[in-house]
């Protein structure tokens, strides 16, 4: 099997893969997903495709941070395998290929959230992969705030 990963960079490679993207994004439309890629890009957002026989099995979408906390990290703020090629090491192949990438271009840490009811997911970043779970994500929507 013939497997690489590689940076999209292009319309039709991002087209290829909203079906994957869309399995963990399940509210993005096409037209939503690449109206929010295009400014994400922007913004230093960076999308990886881990393929085996020229197919998209998984993705990882990611960005260089720095603050106080994690000072130069590369937050992960998606990653999702294939439905059907799950179990298969895809996505920790790609997680870690990503970790290299990080420790040999100076990040300090890798971060990431992950939903508060994927206890399979933070088991996997738990004991699979080393992550510490050290914080809790809040948001509050501006859309439908009353105060």
């Amino acid at each position: 099997m013939a497997q690489k990963i590689q940076v999209l960079t292009t319309y039709e490679e991002w087209i290829q893969a909203f079906p994957i993207m869309n399995q963990l994004r399940t509210e993005l439309t096409l037209e939503s997903y690449l109206l929010l890629l295009e400014d994400m890009r922007k913004d230093g957002y960076t999308l990886y495709a881990l393929y085996d026989n020229k197919q998209i099995v998984a993705l990882a979408g990611i960005s260089w941070r720095v603050n106080f906390y994690s000072e130069r990290h590369i937050f992960v703020y998606d990653l999702v395998t294939d439905a059907a090629y799950r179990s298969c090491g895809y996505g920790e192949k790609l997680l870690r290929a990503i970790h290299q990438w990080g420790k040999e271009n100076g990040a300090h840490y890798i971060a990431l959230e992950s939903g508060v009811n994927r206890n399979d997911a933070h088991r996997f970043y738990e004991e699979r992969l080393g992550y510490e779970k050290w914080s809790y994500f809040f948001r509050k929507s501006l859309l439908t705030d009353k105060n």
